[in-house]
């Protein structure tokens, strides 16, 4: 995954995404999909792939949602299983990366909780 982002956008513009009961590459795939729509900030950099290595229970990566792209993905991301996303940021920051989640996946639950300067969202993405 690249990094786009720049040092200077405003920090009420990122989004943290961590997904939950997902293997590597299905985080890839969302991971890489997201980059394909906005910039990632703080992106993974996973090595390389040990058949002893023990996952991570969560996959964690930051984007800027004000940094849309004209990049459209490569086609529609094929995940195997469901994967849980926990969204945290900004209101406004959330909805738009909410918004392209779901144009990107089938999203069967959604839940938010929302604070005085910070809203959080749990998703199951699907594949469509």
């Amino acid at each position: 995954m690249e990094n786009k982002a720049t040092n200077n956008h405003p920090a009420d513009c990122d989004v943290t995404v961590q997904l939950t009961d997902c293997d590597r590459e299905e985080a890839r795939i969302v991971f890489d999909t997201l980059d394909h729509v906005f910039s990632a900030c703080d992106a993974p950099q996973p090595g390389p792939e040990q058949r002893h290595d023990h996952e991570p229970t969560v996959w964690v990566a930051t984007f800027d949602s004000s940094a849309h792209s004209s990049d459209q993905p490569p086609g529609p991301p094929q995940l195997e299983h469901p994967v849980q996303a926990l969204l945290t940021g900004d209101h406004h920051a959330v909805a738009e990366v909410e918004k392209a989640l779901g144009r990107l996946f089938e999203v069967r639950t959604s839940e938010s909780v929302s604070g005085e300067h910070e809203k959080e969202s749990r998703l199951l993405l699907a594949p469509r």
